[in-house]
């Protein structure tokens, strides 16, 4: 499985979404990614991709599309 097909599938296991609609997905976007699921999202993310992920980085992942380049900064190459 590549990173990216691993990043879709924590969002599509945590957010219980559509992978048609990761795109446009935001922070309180739909009513799963409230502030518990932004930290289930983030502990998995850490667990999938064996990171810690800084405070400021938790802060600034606000959507699906950020988060992308919020790994990268971890040497998680999509």
């Amino acid at each position: 499985m590549s990173n990216k097909e691993k990043y879709i599938r924590v969002f599509k296991n945590t957010f219980q979404v559509n992978e048609k609609d990761l795109a446009t997905l935001t922070y309180q976007g739909v009513d799963s990614w409230d502030s518990i699921g932004h930290m289930n999202m983030i502990a998995e993310m850490e667990e999938t991709f064996n990171i810690m992920i800084e405070m400021e980085d938790i802060l600034d992942f606000s959507s699906y599309i950020t988060g992308f380049d919020i790994i990268k900064k971890y040497g998680i190459e999509f």
